[in-house]
């Protein structure tokens, strides 16, 4: 089961003379109900999200405006992505810890998925023309990419010392072997028929590089099966 959503929260699209803006009002303190009411059906929930954070977004508090990121607005805060990223998954967590009908649910945080643009932005030129991948030494874990893995890893091991009975926390940690592998998306080669032009520098090409969280995620998976084979052998 595949749940959509953009932020997480509960965001509305401003519409400015009857057009999309692309800027968004995010509510920090309510969940996006449209994924959240699936939860009860699940076992095991993988939460993947942030590159819709990358643009203007207005941020409220209790029906409140209390700032914004990437914008330069007068007498209204400008917040780093990072403020609003740590409120929001802070919330996720929380939510479903406390979710009396999310029963024996296993949830993975699967960590910041990087992009690299080169040579400027998504909207400016930016490619990703290499055809091999970075190494060790060749990438950054000071970045604003790893500072984001950084706050959802901190959000997790939070989590997980309040895990309430049937709620567990992992994260499927993928930051730092993605980040090594700038060959590794479409860039020109997406194919888009309505972006002509722009090259995909954030999405991945499959096969390719993002097998490895499959990799990943069944490995956590096979350590929760084998748990529960251990315990129902002691019980």
């Amino acid at each position: 089961m595949v749940l959509w959503t953009r932020f997480l929260i509960t965001g509305q699209e401003r519409v400015i003379n009857g057009t999309n803006s692309g800027t968004f009002d995010l509510h920090l303190d309510k969940i996006d109900r449209n994924w959240t009411s699936k939860l009860p059906e699940l076992d095991y929930a993988i939460i993947s999200d942030m590159h819709w954070f990358y643009r203007k977004n207005f941020l409220y508090d209790n029906g409140n405006i209390i700032g914004c990121i990437f914008c330069d607005e007068p007498n209204i805060k400008n917040y780093n992505i990072e403020f609003a990223l740590q409120r929001i998954i802070r919330l996720v967590l929380n939510y479903i810890n406390n979710c009396k009908e999310c029963k024996d649910i296993v949830t993975f945080l699967r960590t910041y998925s990087p992009a690299h643009f080169e040579n400027g932005s998504w909207n400016t030129g930016g490619n990703c023309n290499r055809t091999k991948p970075l190494d060790e030494g060749e990438f950054n874990l000071e970045s604003s990419d790893w500072k984001l893995r950084s706050i959802q890893v901190e959000e997790i091991e939070k989590a997980r010392k309040v895990e309430k009975k049937g709620k567990r926390f992992e994260v499927l940690d993928i930051t730092k072997a993605m980040l090594m592998r700038p060959d590794g998306h479409p860039d020109s080669y997406w194919d888009n028929q309505w972006m002509k032009g722009y090259n995909d520098c954030v999405h991945w090409c499959l096969p390719g590089p993002i097998d490895v969280w499959n990799d990943l995620l069944m490995a956590l998976l096979k350590r929760y099966a084998d748990f529960s084979k251990l315990k129902e052998i002691n019980e």
